[in-house]
């Protein structure tokens, strides 16, 4: 009961934030990246702090020092819609790889297009990779991150899907380390309507250098790094 009333609250005051922080990355677009990075930067800070005030939801970061200087290409899990927002407090500055149909939201899906989201067809197979690699060289060469979830898809706590490649070959066209990120978000914000009070644990695990090594390579240890992570920092599951 404690759990829907902050959520109640806490609704309506995201929604807003990230209503007004769309309309600024529109307003200022004709003005550099850095200045829509400036508003994303205050709006994913008050987001975060309606989580920890509100909504009495916290997170600890692991493995701070394996998070590069440099730009690099974040594979992560995806349980929630939490880790889209901590991510971008993580990894500054970040962009997604996300499906094309979300560019469709009105205000929302104008500003994705604003800070130049990587979006993919995801019916579009091998090239799709192909528009990976293509948009998230552009980035990487602006110093911007790509994130990526290798799952696919958002996935229930203790479910367990193959990465595909689409991050690792991102990583091995360009020569930016992958970076493995492991979460437990899932467990406090689930796809029902409330969310529980409590720590998410981020971990970041070492960067993983593609020089000398395939895709599938690239992958194949950023699957297991994550797996082996996730049965350590969420033991509980029925991993």
């Amino acid at each position: 009961m404690i759990a829907l009333f902050r959520t109640l609250i806490f609704a309506p005051l995201a929604i807003l934030t990230t209503l007004i922080a769309s309309v600024l990355v529109l307003l200022t677009a004709i003005f550099p990246m850095r200045v829509r990075f400036a508003i994303i930067r205050v709006w994913y800070t008050v987001v975060l702090g309606l989580c920890k005030t509100v909504l009495g939801l916290r997170y600890r970061l692991l493995g701070r020092e394996h998070i590069p200087s440099g730009a690099c290409v974040v594979l992560a899990k995806h349980e929630s819609a939490w880790e889209t927002i901590a991510l971008q407090q993580i990894f500054p500055p970040v962009v997604f790889v996300l499906k094309k149909s979300l560019l469709n939201i009105p205000i929302l899906g104008w500003a994705f297009i604003a800070v130049r989201m990587i979006s993919i067809d995801r019916k579009a197979g091998r090239d799709a990779l192909r528009q990976v690699a293509e948009q998230g060289q552009k980035r990487l060469a602006e110093g911007i991150s790509v994130a990526i979830f290798p799952e696919g898809t958002r996935t229930l706590p203790g479910e367990i899907r193959r990465f595909k490649p689409g991050g690792a070959y991102l990583a091995v066209s360009t020569g930016a380390v992958a970076v493995p990120v492991a979460h437990n978000a899932g467990d406090f914000w689930s796809k029902r309507f409330a969310k529980r009070a409590g720590e998410i644990i981020v971990s970041v695990g070492p960067p993983i250098d593609p020089k000398g090594k395939t895709a599938e390579e690239v992958n194949r240890l950023a699957e297991a790094w994550v797996s082996e992570e996730m049965q350590r920092i969420a033991p509980y599951r029925n991993h």
